[in-house]
């Protein structure tokens, strides 16, 4: 694929639509179940329509975070869609064209991908393009491909994509009883305290007048929040690779955390500290280092616990060989 490829015929308009949520429908998103039906539609588009009103449920107005229950009756505006696969943006073509590679575990229920660094989980909030509808354009024969969880958009590793509905069902409830295990690796400064193996400190969301969003420590009114953590390797008094175990599923939970204790993820714009980002920006790291390395979970196919993990990617590697070298075990 060269520049801005479109994989499909020309697009076409539609009439307005009346569809009744099934069985199979009930407890999805409205805005997600939109993005399923109306393949090739832009987010920015179909948040739009959610906006101006013209997505009805049972003839009223609705937000896009409504649930569809079965019998809901769903008013489609007329559109433009595309009758073959997603358009590819060319900004993202190089991320997205080794996605077949990047599959870590598959079966008729779920897919496991090693989701690269600087690609969104999924498009919307000014990002037009993302993994998931990356994997829609490339898995043009699945009626159903929803993600079961999110990463950061500058995070990478394994991310879990649900082939049915029954599946992602199954997924959010492991996800709600803690079932599902993930542990991430990331690179901190400084010596990290041995005796500082698990963080609770409860989390809250805010919003700036610039619509970014952050996340800070706030033991009156944050969400309960914890992590565990365990140290991997230590590079004297630069740095420490740690592994990170979130037991609670908070927005940016493991990045706050860190920085709550004075131990900023590297790499991190938002919540990092400027002189270590700029150390390893000179070493060679351009990007956060947090990687999703394993997941564990029960599949719904089986019955039985899948641990599934995603290799260290090559620039987040090298600056492990970079601190080895500067560091040599005695």
């Amino acid at each position: 694929m060269t520049g801005q490829e479109v994989v499909g015929k020309e697009q076409q308009a539609l009439k307005v639509q009346y569809q009744t949520a099934s069985a199979d429908d009930a407890g999805q998103r409205l805005d997600n179940y939109l993005a399923r039906v109306l393949k090739g539609v832009p987010r920015s588009m179909i948040y739009r329509i959610l906006r101006r009103g013209e997505v009805r449920v049972n003839k009223g107005r609705v937000s896009p975070s409504y649930k569809l229950q079965e019998g809901d009756e769903i008013r489609i505006p007329p559109v433009k869609v595309s009758t073959g696969p997603v358009t590819i943006p060319s900004s993202n073509l190089h991320l997205v064209q080794d996605l077949k590679q990047r599959i870590l575990f598959e079966n008729e229920l779920l897919i496991v991908v090693n989701k690269p660094a600087g690609l969104a989980a999924h498009g919307g909030s000014g990002i037009e393009f993302g993994l998931i509808e990356a994997m829609r354009a490339l898995y043009p024969e699945e009626r159903f491909l929803e993600l079961a969880h999110r990463l950061d958009r500058e995070t990478s590793g394994a991310l879990i994509i649900a082939k049915r509905r029954s599946a992602l069902r199954n997924l959010h409830e492991q996800f709600r009883n803690r079932v599902v295990k993930k542990r991430y690796l990331t690179l901190v400064p400084g010596k990290w305290d041995r005796k500082l193996n698990l963080i609770n400190a409860p989390l809250v969301r805010n919003e700036l007048r610039s619509g970014e969003r952050m996340v800070e420590v706030n033991f009156k009114e944050g969400a309960p929040s914890s992590t565990g953590f365990d140290i991997v390797e230590n590079f004297g008094d630069e740095a420490t690779l740690m592994a990170a175990m979130p037991h609670t599923g908070r927005t940016h939970q493991i990045r706050v955390h860190c920085a709550y204790v004075k131990h900023p993820v590297g790499g991190d714009d938002k919540y990092g500290d400027k002189a270590f980002n700029a150390h390893l920006k000179s070493l060679g790291m351009n990007r956060m280092f947090l990687h999703a390395f394993r997941i564990s979970f029960v599949d719904p196919a089986t019955d039985r616990v899948q641990k599934v993990e995603a290799p260290l990617p090559e620039e987040l590697e090298h600056i492990l060989q970079v601190m080895r070298t500067r560091h040599p075990r005695q």
